[in-house]
């Protein structure tokens, strides 16, 4: 089978695409026809290797892991015998987990350990595979953040993958929404229910006088010393993009004062939380309530443009590739 394989830390051009053995499904196993996968930002940064931190994750010299992707959509080929969840024909959609692997014509994820759900009924393979902003935006705030009807909430980054997701997410939960992003997007984070907008060419949000009950930078584009008076009594920033300069804000703010700086591994989360987080944005998926955002597609075949374009840090929701 087809797959895209990297093997040395680098740009976009380390992806390579070869032939490999297509993998045999164990007893607990359903071996999965990838139709299609997305490019995030998560890849890009274990493609490069950095920041160097990482590589004590992913490998010091060189990737532990050699086929990237996680978010999935496709149809099951061959079960397992200890199998139960899914048959064979099964339409399913999720997240391949930290094992990575959906650059690749086939998968084969256990039943038991792995994010994956049926996927629903009207919904493309593409539309299905953009599902990793969901379940991440969902905890963060659902979980993290409490977020609560009424509350103001401020999106940075509004128009990416996790950011068009938090937007819809912090609607369904009765927020006033606060989206912030670039001129060429403001219409976009506009169609998702954002009920103020910033454009951030124009406006520091952090200097605008405006406070918010919840500050969620998707981006780590800010800090939360930048936006502690942007944040009401007990207000929480949340930051999804973390680095090690987030920690000491984390640890710091959890002993002293109102204002919390809070993060949150949802990548790492129990499987059956995150599976259960599936099943529930499945149905807000069915009922209209949310809606994946696609940037662009590209073919197996340019999955290096594919790299090379999320890593201009410009994409409006998702980058999906096709299988």
């Amino acid at each position: 089978m087809k797959a895209v394989v990297y093997k040395k830390y680098g740009p976009p051009e380390v992806l390579r695409i070869n032939e490999v053995k297509r993998p045999i499904p164990k007893d607990n196993e359903v071996l999965i026809k990838v139709n299609a996968t997305t490019v995030t930002a998560t890849e890009c940064a274990f493609r490069k290797g950095i920041p160097y931190i990482t590589r004590l994750f992913t490998g010091l010299l060189r990737p532990k892991i050699n086929i990237l992707g996680e978010e999935l959509a496709g149809e099951i080929e061959e079960t397992g015998k200890d199998v139960k969840k899914f048959k064979k024909g099964d339409r399913v959609f999720g997240a391949a987990g930290t094992g990575f692997g959906a650059y690749s014509e086939y998968i084969s994820l256990p039943e038991d350990n792995t994010t994956l759900e049926i996927k629903p009924e009207g919904m493309t393979f593409e539309e299905a595979a953009a599902c990793d902003g969901f379940l991440t935006a969902l905890p963060f705030l659902r979980d993290t953040g409490n977020i609560q009807s009424g509350q103001k909430v401020l999106i940075n980054g509004a128009s990416g993958s996790v950011g068009t997701a938090a937007v819809q997410i912090a609607k369904y939960f009765g927020a006033e929404v606060t989206g912030v992003c670039s001129t060429t997007n403001l219409e976009l984070v506009k169609s998702l229910g954002a009920d103020n907008l910033i454009d951030y060419t124009k406006e520091d949000f952090t200097k605008n006088g405006e406070t918010y009950d919840i500050i969620f930078d998707t981006v780590g584009k800010t800090t939360f010393s930048c936006c502690k008076n942007s944040l009401k009594q007990d207000g929480i920033f949340l930051e999804a993009a973390i680095t090690i300069a987030t920690f000491p804000h984390v640890i710091w703010t959890s002993v002293f004062g109102n204002k919390k700086s809070k993060i949150a591994a949802t990548g790492l989360r129990p499987v059956n939380e995150r599976v259960r987080d599936l099943v529930f944005l499945k149905e807000l998926l069915i009922e209209g309530k949310i809606k994946p955002v696609i940037d662009r597609h590209y073919p197996l075949e340019q999955i290096a443009e594919a790299h090379r374009y999320v890593d201009l840090g410009h994409k409006k929701g998702n980058v999906v590739i096709t299988i």
